[in-house]
């Protein structure tokens, strides 16, 4: 049976980054929804078509139309043995439609890690950062800082901050995202899927923590 890992966090988590690394360390795809969406725009497919009906008029993409995206990504060779999953699910509807469409693929959710992160550090990690108006080269305030104060190292052009980078706009970002998904974190903690994991530790330290939680089918490459 195949397994797949549901990777929750919010932004500035490190979710993307642990997903990226965990694809790497146990051979499964590692499957964004933004990816998918994008991949299905580009290539004008169907469902692309369709879903660019309801984005062009500033609506959101139905359940149905996402959920036949991920269907159809679900169901190619790569993911036979599983994948981990980075955006999808993000309500418990979309959770109980994934739990469905895994049964008729032969596959589980196998575990739910939570990156948890307090909000205070998420929002430093994020409205720290710096971007070069040349070539787009990203610094950070306190984790990456340029060697001169606001210009970049590379090609001494301004560095500057994202409209959306800035604190009150990420702490937003961070509200919005942490009422979307508490609904879905008590869907899975009912199931006793959900497992927290300390998003404060070091990077390395996050993963073994992540691999420490993984089903053995998981990590048998």
């Amino acid at each position: 049976m195949s397994v797949f890992i549901v990777l929750l966090g919010a932004p500035g988590a490190g979710k993307g980054t642990q997903a990226k690394l965990l694809a790497a360390k146990t051979g499964l795809p590692h499957i964004s929804s933004g990816d998918i969406f994008r991949e299905n725009l580009k290539n004008q497919t169907e469902l692309g078509k369709l879903a660019q009906q309801y984005m062009s008029k500033g609506e959101l993409v139905p359940d149905d139309v996402t959920i036949a995206m991920i269907r159809e990504r679900l169901s190619r060779p790569d993911c036979a043995r599983g994948a981990i999953l980075d955006g999808f699910p993000r309500t418990p509807a979309q959770a109980e439609a994934l739990d469905a469409m895994l049964a008729e693929l032969g596959g589980r959710v196998g575990v739910v890690p939570f990156i948890d992160v307090p909000e205070d550090e998420l929002v430093e990690r994020l409205s720290g950062r710096l971007i070069c108006r040349a070539q787009g080269h990203i610094f950070h305030k306190k984790f990456n800082p340029p060697k001169v104060p606001g210009v970049c190292d590379y090609d001494g052009s301004e560095l500057y901050q994202r409209e959306d980078d800035k604190p009150e706009v990420v702490r937003n970002r961070i509200r919005v995202y942490l009422e979307q998904t508490m609904p879905l974190v008590a869907y899975y903690e009912k199931k006793g899927l959900l497992v927290k994991i300390d998003g404060t530790q070091p990077i390395d330290k996050v993963t073994e923590a992540l691999w420490a939680v993984l089903p053995e089918e998981a990590k048998s490459a």
